[in-house]
């Protein structure tokens, strides 16, 4: 069997290694601030009367409510897998396979580089300038490129990208390619949103998701933003039924008024115990906070970042090593969870500190 799939399998997923998402490298554990969850677990109710038939591939009532919410046309969105579902049809409606390329810009997320690889479409990357900041002139001297994806926030940093940076490569690729702008984290830099854009640059596109701030991770809901003949291209390449019932009823309910202001307030929390967080962690000696706190997590360097990561994983508290990423050795990022999950972390922090000093 073996020897068949080696024989069948795409040549271009043979070197091809899985993204490592937090769910595979970790399970189990007490405290997981390892994937950017919300640590907010609110309740819905689900109605199953209809569950023996097939789910509308665009559900009226998300399609309505998320357009409300990003004050948007409902012909400017489209309801997705998860963000994730959203950048894989963006590669696949606009990258032909073997032969065009996307552009990525290091140390970002690594789903944008997954799914291009799985699509046989090429990568080219620009590194990120030495603060985080995009080095634009580095990305407009690639011309070849169908697609560039921009993380703002930028996850791991948490950093912003300047709104006059975004317009250059707009501006330069307004005839080129699509500029996509990863807003999975906006909530936490509402201000810098470009969803209020869309109506000006025909190659803007604006990945939202209810995975974060929206404390909906297992839902797998995202939404692609972006003018209407976009939006209509995708609407060729994705599955007839991508959105479950189930979903769709929980994400219609996530939209409401009321869920919307308990969003607001579940966001302000987190920025709160974001800040008193990063200030404990700052005043541990040898740990340096890294990029900027755009989002729901902390990024830190520390010269014993492995030895670290190894004990907070056998006391059961899971956070992310990002070492192997460009430019952030020894670094590791921590989600935001409750003041008790972020006080247990500065606990355990600490021991660990004591005994390496004691050694």
């Amino acid at each position: 069997m073996s020897a068949l799939i080696d024989n069948l399998i795409n040549d271009n997923l043979v070197p091809l290694k899985p993204y490592e998402s937090a769910r595979r490298l970790f399970s189990g554990g007490q405290d997981w601030l390892n994937a950017n969850e919300s640590p907010y677990a609110n309740e819905y109710s689900v109605d199953s009367s209809n569950f023996n038939r097939y789910p509308s591939c665009q559900p009226e009532a998300v399609v309505s409510g998320y357009a409300d919410y990003a004050g948007l046309d409902k012909s400017q969105l489209i309801v997705t897998r998860g963000a994730d579902e959203g950048i894989e049809l963006l590669i696949r409606t606009f990258c032909t396979p073997g032969k065009d390329k996307i552009l990525i810009c290091p140390p970002t997320y690594g789903m944008y580089a997954i799914s291009a690889e799985t699509c046989d479409v090429g990568i080219k990357k620009v590194p990120l300038n030495d603060d985080f900041s995009l080095n634009v002139n580095a990305v407009c001297a690639e011309e070849d490129v169908n697609v560039i994806f921009i993380c703002a926030p930028n996850n791991p940093t948490g950093t912003p990208v300047a709104r006059e940076d975004i317009k250059t490569v707009l501006n330069h690729f307004a005839d080129k390619a699509l500029v996509v702008v990863d807003e999975a984290y906006i909530e936490f830099d509402a201000d810098n949103t470009w969803a209020n854009e869309i109506k000006t640059y025909p190659n803007l596109v604006v990945l939202r998701t209810l995975s974060k701030a929206f404390a909906l991770a297992g839902l797998r809901c995202g939404f692609t933003l972006a003018q209407a003949p976009v939006i209509q291209a995708l609407l060729k390449v994705i599955a007839p039924y991508p959105i479950p019932e189930p979903v769709a009823q929980i994400a219609a309910q996530a939209l409401s008024a009321e869920s919307l202001t308990l969003l607001e307030l579940q966001v302000a929390t987190l920025n709160r115990e974001k800040e008193v967080l990063a200030e404990a962690l700052e005043a541990v000696e040898g740990f340096e906070l890294v990029g900027d706190r755009r989002a729901n997590f902390i990024l830190f360097r520390y010269a014993k970042a492995s030895a670290l990561m190894q004990y907070l994983v056998s006391q059961g508290m899971l956070i992310r090593d990002q070492s192997k990423q460009l430019n952030l050795q020894n670094c590791l990022r921590v989600s935001i969870g409750t003041e008790e999950q972020n006080q247990r972390l500065m606990q355990l922090i600490n021991e660990f500190k004591n005994s390496e000093d004691a050694a």
